[in-house]
């Protein structure tokens, strides 16, 4: 991958190179999240999951601003490599690392000198209590790793070294899966070793991505005369993807403060157990629209209209078998996703099975939302994918998850997703309609 022509070589060639380790490189969320979800189910038991649900919003924040830099200032390095420009390409990869350090420090500053009363916010109660704390300082304190692992794995992409960053993904995520077992079981460190290991395997994350620094296949450099406006452009660009990978974190908090209403922490357990799930589901989207991203904005750098369209193209078909395979598991085998995650007791299995039925069919359109934000990214359009971000992580959901509970009680709740997702399905289809390049 490391000789590769984003401008000549064959689009399916390119796509298919990309693909798997986008993929794998976006995983790195959930497989995070979701070893210490399986790991904590059986070590600590349901309370333990309702404790991880409340700091999921997070985890998204800490991934979601190192996309935010990350993407932001990707994706216009490669389109001025497009442009045959190198030194705007590193000005803009400079001011990104720069805004990088500086949220990674406030963060975890910010996250321990207010600890309680951001996890009372996000839906603590006094039960949760001790599981939130042994939990979420540790995770406040992974906060850099986090950050500057989401961040890496884009520009790393970015600078033609794909293997690479699955490569650190699937290192980091090896070793947190292992670190979860021993810490949890043989130490008995609980909820303690479950955050331990996540932040050990995103630190050894991180140390891989920073080795293509030191490649000779690296283009990566810190230059002089940055201007704010070049800061401004990384923030514009990225802002989308920021809400991209926020908008789990979203839809987290608000469906907690929901659920704790309506069904109590037998609700938090089964939304527990379904958005570590749509976590997967969210990876997987956004790795097929990440692998098509260095290539789009490339292309659109160097005013190849013929290609965008033949990489949109095969991007949408990804994305369409994805999310039929998604929604199929959740419909035919419900009850074996739920106990992936706990030993459910009739209670659980009574909510959970209905559940997770309605809310995987929302995985059906939700890749396909996924790859036009990050088209319209590529395009050099932020706004038209601002516009996605919010509809789906926002409005939709802000108002849904408070009116359909008042006709369908919680089935309501598990209802949002789908309409949510048609709903944005239907906008993006105008917004394309509308574009001037690359009409279908």
């Amino acid at each position: 991958m490391k000789k590769v022509n984003l401008l000549e070589d064959p689009v399916k060639k390119l796509f298919a190179g990309y693909l798997l380790p986008s993929i794998s490189a976006t995983m790195v969320t959930s497989i995070y999240i979701l070893a210490d979800t399986l790991m904590i189910g059986r070590g600590v038991g349901a309370i333990g999951i309702a404790a991880l649900n409340i700091l999921l919003p997070l985890f998204s924040l800490f991934f979601a601003t190192g996309m935010l830099f990350g993407a932001g200032g990707g994706i216009l390095l490669s389109v001025c490599k497009g442009k045959k420009d190198g030194l705007a390409a590193n000005q803009y990869y400079t001011a990104a690392f720069i805004m990088a350090a500086v949220m990674s420090v406030t963060y975890t500053v910010f996250g321990h000198a207010f600890f309680l009363p951001i996890t009372a916010f996000l839906g603590r109660n006094e039960n949760m209590t001790p599981y939130v704390e042994e939990y979420g300082r540790i995770l406040i304190s992974g906060a850099p790793a986090f950050l500057f692992a989401s961040f890496y794995q884009v520009f790393v992409r970015n600078d033609k070294a794909p293997r690479l960053a699955m490569t650190a993904v699937v290192s980091g995520g090896v070793l947190n899966i292992i670190l979860d077992y021993v810490l949890m079981f043989p130490m008995q460190m609980g909820m303690k070793g479950a955050a331990a290991a996540t932040v050990i395997g995103s630190f050894v994350t991180l140390f891989i991505l920073l080795t293509h620094l030191v490649s000779k296949e690296n283009t990566l450099r810190f230059v002089t005369g940055i201007h704010l406006k070049q800061a401004a452009d990384v923030v514009k660009n990225g802002f989308s993807s920021f809400l991209l990978d926020m908008c789990n974190g979203i839809v987290t908090f608000l469906f907690n403060r929901q659920i704790l209403s309506i069904a109590g922490e037998l609700g938090v357990v089964v939304y527990g157990i379904i958005s570590n799930s749509a976590y997967i589901a969210s990876s997987v989207n956004n790795g097929i629209s990440q692998a098509v991203q260095p290539i789009l904005a490339t292309n659109y750098g160097a005013g190849k209209k013929e290609r965008l369209k033949e990489v949109r193209h095969l991007a949408e078909g990804t994305a369409c078998l994805s999310g039929v395979l998604f929604a199929g598991t959740g419909l035919l085998f419900p009850a074996l996703v739920t106990e992936a995650f706990v030993r459910p007791d009739k209670e659980i299995m009574a909510m959970a099975v209905p559940a997770v039925r309605i809310y995987f069919l929302s995985f059906a359109a939700m890749g396909l939302n996924v790859l036009y934000t990050t088209w319209f990214q590529s395009v050099m359009e932020p706004a038209n994918a601002l516009r996605i971000c919010l509809l789906r992580g926002i409005v939709l959901n802000s108002l849904l998850v408070f009116v359909l509970p008042l006709f369908m009680g919680v089935t309501g709740i598990w209802t949002v997703m789908p309409v949510t997702e048609v709903l944005t399905l239907t906008a993006c289809r105008i917004m394309l309609k509308k574009q001037t390049i690359c009409r279908t």
